[in-house]
């Protein structure tokens, strides 16, 4: 096959390059694994440190990024593992499948262990701008470090030109260095609204407000979490500080419930919000803006692992996440997951996950002590200490993860939001009253069945736009998002398979 590297015998094949993956990466090649790192993006640091084109001349890219020295140094790491061999990074690779080696299929998830655990997996990616050339690498084992995308809940007007991603925005400012708008309402909720409400008035866009649908107060439950997480509170309260200097207002227990314009957003309606996320009668106003900057959270991107029959479990804001033990292992033996994939905690919480999977795989696969270590028995050591300070690190940080999702979980009276012309896929144009026909008039009981009767769901995005929506208007929490093919693939390359 055409870039076809079965007889590399790769120790780990990474999927994934942003903190998590790099830092597995990484930890990796200094305990002495050969290492191929796969990423769809032309350098690492995944979302969080998205980085602008070279062509654009920043001179100062970490003005946009926080921890942006941890991040440094791991490049730097990389980069000297790629110049002595020890790692291979496949830049602008989208891995499609991943399968066991022997089995009869590109999936894995009727092939036994013991053929993983022997013989190991074929990851198959496409790469070029039309995904024409295919790369096929085998490795020992497989770390999934695949991150997440924006959960989305819709309102009316949300399909007009302006109104972008929370997230989206952020990605802009990163990586292109433009604004979505020079007058940005930010609105949504979670944690990631502040920080990008501060970035975007700190790059000189006015942000008349933000929006957040949830209410801080929610954190007082959690003391113990936030006790053990001091940065945390102490990130929030900057971004806070730096949004009043700013004349940010901040609204809690608000959202906007619907968009307005002609040939782009001109205008939002903002509603105050009750426990349960619906308007209050009265409470609406207007604020102009000329672009809107929205998301309800993130979603872990979960396509490959759970085709190959990883467990899953749901967090407390109803999102899916795969289940791992305390050694980052899924259920599938050969198989481990680190970052967002394991439940969204945010990029500190990723290089930790990271670091304890690339070990616990060295491990296993039995890797060399760490690097520094010593004698064998003094790097034994060495490492158990190690280990029991990253997995005290992960349990804090996991524990205000979990708290994050509980505050933050959406309500069901969201859905009040909603007109029955409001779009809710957009790749098929369904609209609420359709997918709320298929629920209360057919009996559709689930996404997927909804997506049958109305194909929401079926369009370029393949439900991770309206996924989340249109499982939530069926009474259920957000889908796993599990698909045979984890991106379009050409018929011709499926061919060779």
């Amino acid at each position: 096959m055409p870039g076809s590297e079965h007889d590399i015998a790769f120790d780990l094949g990474i999927v994934g390059a942003g903190p998590a993956g790099l830092a597995a990466a990484v930890t990796a090649a200094d305990l002495g694994l050969r290492t191929v790192l796969l990423d769809t993006a032309p350098r690492p640091g995944g979302q969080f440190y998205r980085q602008p084109a070279a062509g654009l001349g920043a001179r100062r890219p970490q003005a946009l990024h926080h921890h942006w020295r941890a991040f440094a140094q791991l490049a730097r790491r990389l980069r000297r593992h790629i110049g002595d061999g020890t790692v291979l990074h496949l830049a602008e690779h989208h891995v499609w499948s991943v399968g066991a080696v022997g089995s009869a299929g590109s999936s894995a998830s009727s092939a036994s262990s013991s053929s993983a655990d022997s013989a190991g997996w074929l990851l198959h990616a496409v790469s070029g701008p039309e995904g024409l050339a295919a790369r096929t690498v085998r490795a020992r084992a497989v770390l999934f470090a695949t991150g997440a995308y924006e959960r989305q809940l819709p309102f009316p007007g949300w399909t007009l030109p302006g109104v972008v991603g929370a997230g989206g925005a952020q990605a802009m400012l990163k990586a292109g260095l433009v604004l979505p708008g020079q007058r940005v309402v930010v609105a949504g909720s979670g944690p990631l609204l502040l920080a990008v409400a501060a970035s975007l008035a700190a790059a000189g866009a006015r942000v008349p407000l933000v929006a957040e649908a949830a209410g801080y107060a929610g954190y007082t439950r959690g003391v113990s979490a936030l006790a053990a997480n001091p940065g945390k509170l102490a990130e929030g309260v900057s971004y806070g500080v730096r949004l009043l200097r700013r004349r940010v207002a901040v609204r809690t227990r608000s959202a906007v419930v619907a968009a307005h314009g002609a040939d782009r957003v001109a205008s939002v309606t903002v509603a105050r919000l009750d426990r349960d996320w619906r308007p209050v009668p009265g409470s609406e106003r207007r604020v102009s803006c000329d672009a809107v900057a929205v998301g309800h959270g993130l979603l872990p991107q979960l396509e490959l692992p759970v085709e190959l029959g990883c467990r899953t479990r749901t967090m407390p804001d109803g999102g899916p996440a795969l289940e791992v033990d305390a050694c980052q292992r899924t259920s599938v033996p050969g198989l481990w997951a680190a970052g967002e994939s394991t439940g969204v905690g945010g990029a500190e919480l990723a290089l930790v996950e990271g670091e304890l999977a690339a070990r616990s795989i060295t491990a296993e696969l039995g890797g060399l002590p760490p690097t520094g270590g010593g004698d064998h028995h003094g790097g034994r050591r060495l490492e158990r200490r190690l280990d029991r300070r990253l997995d005290r690190r992960r349990a804090r940080l996991r524990d205000f993860a979990e708290l994050m999702a509980t505050v933050h979980r959406p309500g069901p009276g969201w859905s009040d939001w909603l007109t029955a012309d409001t779009e809710v896929c957009r790749c098929e144009e369904v609209t609420a009253g359709q997918v709320r026909a298929a629920v209360d008039q057919l009996g559709a009981g689930d996404q997927r069945t909804v997506k049958l009767l109305t194909r929401a769901g079926m369009g370029w995005c393949q439900g991770r736009m309206c996924g989340s929506a249109v499982a939530r208007l069926a009474g259920q929490d957000d889908p796993v998002g599990g698909r045979p093919l984890s991106c379009p693939v050409p018929l011709g390359l499926l061919a060779q398979e």
